[in-house]
């Protein structure tokens, strides 16, 4: 069973149930408040959804990383359970110190207000993103990326991974998902690296790999009927191949992967893709 997690001010849970089921996963939602009982039920994983937590107040996820179900999110990370924090999910993973996770039970990063270039506020796009180089080793939900860029959404105001200066030279430690050009490459700048993340980071995780951070949304890119007409590259030709076809009903999107692969790290079939 993967445990979603209904924060306040969540908007995500229930596609992000659906899209864990529809993979073979069993998706169950716990409101925030339930610490007792997900920690009885005691879930094969976690995810925390995207959404405006106790309305972003202090700051992006700070709130909501100190409810008390987080204590038992924190203790099951600590014993390998795969955790996968999706845009605001992702925030209160950096505010509860769980990634990039160098120094237990102190918040090591930040995920600031969109800015490159002059230009700020809230995001929402289809961006390129890929696989750092070493990520997939040990992380569950990376292991079917493989190595080029695919397309995937974004939508949020305050997804700018910083780090303290002191911490630059380990930044590399942590990488998950950068952003990147259609072919792969090294963005320079915006608009490829849409709001000024330090390394291009898209997504970071702990040193075990078992938690994973990633701002852009890959339950809204599962299937492949939500992949723009308008994209380039391997996935968007798919897209067009199947424009009009009812097999595009069924056939997976470039997100599935993340899903496929936690579900593959548990044993199962992958559901019914």
């Amino acid at each position: 069973m993967v445990a979603v997690i209904q924060f306040p001010g969540s908007n995500c849970e229930y596609e992000t149930a659906a899209v864990l089921r529809h993979h073979g996963l069993d998706g169950r939602i716990y409101r925030w408040n339930l610490h007792r009982e997900i920690a009885s039920d005691a879930p094969q994983a976690f995810v925390l959804p995207g959404g405006f937590s106790f309305q972003d107040r202090v700051r992006a996820g700070a709130v909501g990383s100190r409810e008390r179900i987080m204590d038992v999110v924190v203790a099951r990370a600590a014993e390998g359970i795969p955790v996968l924090g999706i845009c605001n999910g992702a925030q209160i993973l950096v505010e509860s110190g769980l990634v990039p996770g160098w120094d237990s039970g102190s918040v090591q990063a930040s995920l600031a207000a969109n800015h490159v270039l002059g230009r700020s506020g809230y995001l929402s796009r289809w961006v390129y993103v890929r696989r750092a180089p070493e990520a997939g080793r040990s992380c569950p939900w990376l292991g079917m990326l493989g190595d080029r860029a695919f397309p995937i959404p974004i939508a949020h105001a305050e997804g700018r991974f910083v780090f303290p200066d002191r911490d630059l030279a380990r930044v590399a430690d942590c990488a998950a998902l950068t952003y990147c050009g259609t072919d792969g490459s090294e963005p320079q700048g915006y608009p490829v690296n849409p709001n000024g993340s330090t390394a291009n980071l898209a997504g970071i995780m702990n040193p075990a790999g078992n938690v994973l951070a990633m701002m852009p949304h890959p339950e809204r890119a599962s299937h492949l009927w939500q992949v723009p007409l308008s994209t380039q590259g391997e996935w968007g030709s798919a897209r067009a191949e199947l424009h009009g076809s009812p097999d595009l009903s069924v056939a997976p999107g470039p997100g599935s992967l993340f899903f496929r692969g936690l579900a593959g790290w548990l044993g199962l079939e992958g559901g019914s893709e």
